[in-house]
């Protein structure tokens, strides 16, 4: 591994039992992300966007089936350490996550700095003292103002709620914040200004993350490379400057034609038809029954080809590359 990769994800499966039976909501994912990058995962909802961000940081329900894979940060290989170390040595330490709708993370009960330095009290032992005034650090970080600690979640808006979920995630200076949609519940000008944050952050702080979206427009304010997802799988990684401009994998494309563009005159073209069911996906490719190239051979699953440094295209289209 080479010595700017933060993170290695190889052949990641996480697969839960259901009554009507097993869904393959990550379905052999991988990919990398280096030091000081931002990976953008990209794609539809149900497409196991969340459910990736859940197995990385082993925040699973009850109804597993299949838990399986490499996962490298660092030196350490995550999927060998214990649920006990793991919660000691790499979940809101090394990693951490910051969730989706920031009122169902916050103690509604429980006054905001309280909730912010509690990992710094319970990981790490700091006395109170010490830990609240980290604890201003963070706030003055991300633009909340410190009075805010003795306010209650309900007391905030959604923007500074979302402000004070990634000052939980800092809090503890992790390598790595994996943030699942932090901006889907807010206004366009409060989005503008999470990203900005998070722009800052990566700039001056050197942080790695992982934004989990379905929003074209947000991810390409943040994103160094973006993993698109389908159904389960990654279909095409590629750094950003590629995937926006000239998208390679099928469903890329047509993703990027159905985006409203300011200075185009050509109309947003929406994507036909619906994803598989993670039930019972297709044995060949899980794009076949959208896609326009369609030809013979996407009766076979495809497998995953290179084209350059660090690009890959799940698609026999590109099968002259080479293999993963």
């Amino acid at each position: 591994m080479s010595d700017r990769t933060l993170l290695r994800v190889e052949d990641l499966h996480l697969h839960y039992q259901t009554r009507r039976g097993v869904v393959r909501a990550v379905d052999g994912v991988s990919f990398e992300v280096r030091r000081n990058e931002a990976l953008v995962v990209l794609g539809e909802s149900g497409c196991g966007k969340s459910s990736l961000a859940k197995a990385l940081m082993r925040v699973l329900p009850r109804n597993i089936h299949q838990v399986s894979g490499r996962v490298m940060l660092g030196e350490t290989e995550l999927m060998a350490l214990s649920d006990e170390r793991f919660r000691r040595d790499v979940q809101w330490v090394r990693m951490a996550l910051v969730m989706q709708a920031s009122m169902n993370a916050l103690n509604p009960v429980v006054r905001v700095g309280e909730q912010v330095v509690e990992p710094l009290r319970v990981l790490r032992r700091w006395p109170r003292a010490r830990a609240l005034a980290r604890a201003v650090e963070v706030f003055e970080l991300v633009g909340v103002s410190t009075d805010f600690l003795r306010r209650y979640p309900f007391e905030l808006s959604g923007g500074m709620r979302q402000r004070v979920v990634l000052a939980m995630a800092l809090v503890t200076e992790p390598e790595l914040v994996i943030l699942d949609e932090p901006t889907s519940a807010l206004d366009v000008l409060t989005q503008a200004g999470i990203m900005n944050v998070l722009k800052r952050l990566k700039r001056e702080l050197g942080t790695s993350f992982i934004l989990i979206t379905h929003d074209v427009a947000t991810s390409s304010e943040l994103a160094d490379r973006v993993a698109l997802m389908y159904a389960g799988e990654i279909v095409e990684v590629s750094d950003a400057a590629q995937f926006f401009d000239a998208p390679a994998h099928p469903y890329s494309q047509m993703l990027m034609a159905s985006v409203p563009r300011l200075h185009q005159e050509q109309r947003p073209e929406p994507i036909p038809g619906q994803p598989p069911s993670l039930l019972d996906p297709p044995s060949g490719c899980r794009f076949a029954d959208r896609c326009p190239s369609r030809f013979k051979r996407c009766a076979q699953h495809p497998d995953s080809f290179r084209l350059g440094d660090r690009r890959r295209v799940r698609c026999w289209l590109y099968a002259g590359g080479d293999e993963r």
